[in-house]
């Protein structure tokens, strides 16, 4: 799947920008102490690579701050605060990253900092605001895109003129299609419906379409995947704009099209090589985090062990990757029961499926309070019960991040988009845990997990991985 035409010249340019600002902040810090800017060969090696290196990481960076974002790009204040902040991150690494290695220039002079600061800040934003953005806004620009709205109805039409009238993201509408409308009718301002779904590999390749915003009225969840499904696998960029997915944009921030939320639908790495580089990095991450947290992990084991009885570990069978059971592990965090099925909770947790609160309680996650205990209850709000799962990760049965697991009886209910969240492996933690964990309603949380599904990536895996951690810190959502 193919970004747009202007992500890439902004990244290149940000990258070659970024090299310039190293290297110009290095002659004259050179200059101001007077020092000889004929380096060895080694040290120019050594720079090279650092600078090589700390552009991709400003890159990640400036991603993470949405300076690829469309509307973040074509907003001047809002571009300049993020390419500040975006390059005082990146300060912060590169300052590490140069003490560790001892690397001369950066962690030997605040001048350094101070003049890589002012290159990178003002050259980046002179080219983004100045020179880039008016590229863009131009008539005749390359990169205006050709755009088709899945969607004749209120909410398609909304969509349109919005971007008709509010002409500022240089896209081209070319019309609708719509299953229920008869092809050749107007919807709004000449654009007419040019055919059905049916037809979409025809009209993209007729009508040179680039992109397509999905804004059906009165659609399900599974038309509206199966939608997306015949997009991406036309290799078309999609976006949604639906009440269905409305969770998205509470819980993350993407792109807005003349104020409103598109949620990005299109898959942006190989599957194949992200799932490779998944498993390596579960594997290497999940045996370096129980060494380091073992001393934890005994603290809760002698804990769980004196405040009740039972087993220091609760093992469960879950349902994984295509609907295969395997063994699920946590720390015990309530007392034992003595039905070998707990029919409460199965009952309510049924009801919170299908209605999306358990018995009209405000809480979205179905626990028996009276159950919990005392180092439960603290284990269960930091997630640290969770941890035993790296075992999980370990054997390929669980991943660090992906959708979380569910029990049998759960599976046997979902509706069939539902199962759409079991075509990966699941994980420790993900998009659900860091939005909000017991806040969020059931359906909202198989679309997050669903979202996740479509864009994942190592970067998204490393936001999350990241965001878990205040999450666990500060019990965020745990009950």
């Amino acid at each position: 799947m193919n970004l747009a035409k202007y992500k890439y010249l902004l990244a290149i340019s940000d990258f070659f920008i970024l090299i310039f600002s190293f290297s110009m902040a290095q002659r004259l810090t050179f200059l101001l102490l007077d020092k000889s800017s004929h380096l060895k060969l080694e040290e120019t090696i050594l720079s090279i690579a650092v600078y090589l290196i700390n552009s991709v990481i400003f890159i990640f960076i400036f991603q993470f701050n949405n300076l690829y974002k469309l509307n973040i790009f074509l907003t001047r204040a809002a571009q300049l605060t993020s390419i500040i902040k975006s390059i005082f991150y990146g300060l912060m690494v590169l300052i590490i990253i140069s003490f560790s290695i001892k690397f001369p220039f950066i962690a030997d002079s605040r001048l350094y900092v101070l003049h890589f600061s002012i290159f990178s800040i003002v050259a980046i934003a002179f080219i983004r605001i100045v020179i880039l953005r008016n590229i863009y806004l131009s008539k005749n620009s390359n990169f205006n895109r050709r755009v088709l709205i899945i969607g004749g109805g209120k909410t398609g039409s909304l969509v349109a003129c919005k971007l008709m009238f509010e002409n500022y993201y240089g896209f081209k509408i070319l019309g609708f299609i719509d299953d229920n409308i008869k092809k050749g009718e107007i919807i709004v301002n000449n654009l007419e419906v040019i055919g059905k779904v049916t037809e979409l590999k025809e009209i993209i390749s007729g009508y040179r379409i680039d992109e397509a915003i999905i804004a059906i009225d009165n659609i399900n969840y599974e038309r509206l995947l199966e939608i997306v499904d015949k997009c991406n696998d036309l290799e078309l960029n999609v976006r949604i704009s639906s009440e269905l997915f409305q969770i998205i944009p509470q819980k993350m921030i993407v792109e807005t099209y003349s104020g409103i939320p598109v949620v990005d639908a299109s898959p942006r790495v190989d599957q194949k090589i992200s799932l490779v580089f998944k498993r390596i990095s579960d594997i290497i991450f999940s045996i370096i985090g129980i060494i380091l947290l073992s001393p934890l992990l005994l603290l809760i084991a002698v804990l769980i062990k004196f405040s009740s009885k039972g087993p220091i570990l609760y093992t469960h069978t879950r349902i994984g990757k295509d609907g295969k059971p395997f063994k699920f592990y946590k720390f015990r965090s309530m007392n034992i029961i003595d039905a070998g099925r707990d029919k409460k909770r199965e009952k309510m947790m049924l009801a919170f499926m299908k209605n999306g609160k358990p018995n009209n309680k405000k809480d979205t996650k179905v626990i028996d309070d009276s159950r919990v205990t005392w180092i439960g209850n603290i284990i269960r709000k930091t997630s640290m019960d969770e941890l035993p799962q790296l075992i999980n990760v370990i054997i390929g049965e669980m991943s660090l991040v992906g959708p979380r697991p569910c029990l049998p009886y759960e599976y046997e209910n979902y509706d069939e988009w539902q199962k759409r969240r079991l075509k990966v492996l699941p994980g420790c933690t993900g998009l659900w845990q860091v939005s909000g964990r017991s806040e969020v309603s059931f359906k909202d949380s198989v679309v997050l997990d669903i979202y996740y599904i479509n864009n994942m990536s190592p970067w998204l895996d490393l936001q999350l991985i990241l965001k878990t951690v205040p999450v666990m810190l500060f019990a965020r959502g745990g009950k």
